[in-house]
C-alpha cells in the first residue's frame, strides 16, 4: 500500500499566513483527514491504572474477584462492576476493549507507550499527533490542551510532541486556571503591544541567522500559543456555567476539568486530555476504587450526555484509558499492584461502533483469552476513528517516520 504524506512548512511561512501569529498558524489541510467535518478527540486518562476487575471486566465469585458485584447493563448479557451504575445504563453507547496487553507494569513507560502507541521514545503522543494531523487553516487555539490538578507530576507529563516540535506540545492547564500572563498589563495599549511583538520577532530573526532554530522556535511557539489563548480567555471562566451544571459534573477536580474540556472542544480545540488521578491502589484498593469510580461514573455519563445533546459526539472521539491495569492477585495490604498483561479501556463517539465488547480474559482475569489488543492497535484505532489514514508517514526535515506502528493495525470490530 502506498502511504499518504504530510507536508511540512517553515515557521516563516506559518507566520506569514497568519499576520504574525504563529500560534494561530495552521498548515494546509492534511491529506489524511477524510471527513469534511472537523473531528475532535477527548482523552479521559485514569492516571495510576484503574482496576479492570472493579470496572469493565469484573470476575465476581472468583478467588481474585474482590468484594463487589457485577451488575447488568443496557447490553444484554454484558455486566460491569457495580461501582459504575450510571455507566452501566449507557453501555449500549460504548465500545469496551477487555483484552489490552501492553505488558508494561510501569507508570512512566506505560504513560508514554499507551499514548504514543509505541515503546520507542521520541514519538508524539496521541494528543500531539492529532493536533498535527487534524490541523486546519485559520486555527487560532493550540491543537492540544491537557487538564490536570497540581500533582502528582512524576509521570503524568511524560512525552508530548516528540519530533513534531514545540508547536504541538500539550498546553498544560493546572487546577482549571488558564496559563499565566494571559492578560495584557494595564497601560499597554494595542499599538504598544504590536510594537513590542515586532521587536521580539526581529530579535528572533537576527538570532536565528547564526544559531540553531529549535530553541528559539520553541520559545516563540509558546509565546504565540499564549497570544492565541489571550483572545479567548473567557473559555476558562466556569462561572459562566449554571450552578446546576456545576453540580451535575461534580465539584471535584475531575468534574470541573471535564466541564472545562467540553468548553474547550466547543471553542474548537482539536484535542483535550483530562487527567483523573489516584487510581494507583497498592493499598485499600476497594476503598480507593469506590471513591474514584464514584467521581468518574457520574462525570463521565454527564459529559457524554452533554456532548450528545450539543451534537458534538458525532464528531468527537472519547477515549477512556489509563497506563495499565491492576493485578488480579490481591496483596497483603488489600491492594492490587501493577498489571499490563490483561486489562480494559473504553471508547465512544466519532467513528466508534456502539454497544461492542471486544476481547475476553480468562476466568480469573490473569491473561487475555481472545482477541488480544496491543498499544499500537489502539493508536491505529483512534486515528482511524478520526478519519485519519493511520498507515501514513510523517515527512519532516527530510526524514520519514510512520504515523503509527506499521506492525500493528486498527481494531476493525470496534470501528463504525
Amino acid at each position: 500500500m502506498r502511504h499518504s504524506t504530510i507536508a511540512s512548512i517553515t515557521r516563516r511561512e506559518a507566520i506569514a499566513r497568519t499576520l504574525g501569529l504563529a500560534g494561530a498558524a495552521a498548515m494546509a489541510p492534511s491529506a489524511l483527514a477524510t471527513s469534511p467535518h472537523r473531528k475532535q478527540l477527548l482523552v479521559l486518562f485514569l492516571s495510576g491504572g484503574a482496576s479492570q476487575l472493579e470496572t469493565w471486566d469484573p470476575k465476581p465469585g472468583t478467588k481474585f474477584g474482590g468484594p463487589f458485584r457485577a451488575i447488568n447493563t443496557s447490553l444484554d448479557g454484558v455486566r460491569i462492576g457495580e461501582l459504575l451504575p450510571r455507566t452501566a445504563k449507557i453501555m449500549h453507547r460504548l465500545a469496551v476493549v477487555r483484552s489490552v496487553n501492553s505488558n508494561l507494569p510501569d507508570h512512566e513507560k506505560g504513560h508514554y507507550a499507551i499514548q504514543a502507541g509505541r515503546l520507542a521514545p521520541g514519538y508524539p503522543v496521541l494528543g500531539s499527533a492529532v493536533a498535527k494531523l487534524l490541523e486546519q487553516p485559520g486555527d487560532i487555539l493550540p491543537g492540544y490542551i491537557t487538564l490536570r490538578r497540581d500533582g502528582p507530576k512524576a509521570y503524568t507529563d511524560t512525552g508530548d510532541a516528540g519530533f513534531l516540535g514545540a508547536k504541538y506540545e500539550g498546553v498544560r492547564v493546572i487546577n482549571g486556571l488558564p496559563p499565566d500572563n494571559l492578560i495584557v498589563p494595564a497601560g499597554i495599549n494595542a499599538a504598544a503591544l504590536q510594537t513590542r511583538d515586532a521587536a521580539r520577532r526581529a530579535a528572533d530573526e537576527r538570532f536565528l541567522r547564526t544559531h540553531a532554530r529549535s530553541p528559539i522556535n520553541g520559545y516563540g511557539t509558546t509565546f504565540d500559543q499564549a497570544s492565541a489563548l489571550m483572545q479567548r480567555r473567557e473559555i476558562f471562566d466556569l462561572k459562566a456555567e449554571s450552578p446546576k451544571d456545576v453540580e451535575r459534573y461534580g465539584r471535584h477536580d475531575f468534574g470541573q476539568n471535564c466541564m472545562l474540556a467540553r468548553r474547550l472542544l466547543e471553542a474548537g480545540v482539536p484535542c483535550v486530555r483530562v487527567v483523573h488521578f489516584d487510581w494507583d491502589a497498592h493499598q485499600d484498593n476497594f476503598y480507593w476504587h469506590q471513591m474514584r469510580c464514584a467521581e468518574f461514573d457520574r462525570t463521565f455519563v454527564t459529559l457524554l450526555d452533554d456532548l450528545e445533546q450539543r451534537g458534538m459526539l458525532e464528531h468527537t472521539l472519547v477515549v477512556v484509558t489509563g497506563e495499565m491495569g491492576r493485578t488480579p492477585q490481591i496483596n497483603n495490604f488489600g491492594g492490587r499492584d501493577h498489571w499490563g498483561r490483561a486489562w480494559s479501556m473504553a471508547m465512544a463517539g466519532c467513528g466508534i461502533k456502539q454497544g461492542v465488547v471486544h476481547g475476553m480474559t480468562n476466568d480469573l482475569g490473569t491473561e487475555v483469552k481472545e482477541d488480544e489488543v496491543g498499544i499500537g492497535d489502539l493508536f491505529h484505532t483512534y486515528l482511524t476513528a478520526l478519519g485519519i489514514d493511520s498507515s501514513a508517514d510523517y515527512h519532516l526535515n527530510g526524514q520519514t517516520n510512520p504515523v503509527a506502528d506499521p506492525a500493528a493495525g486498527p481494531i476493525k470490530a470496534v470501528l463504525a
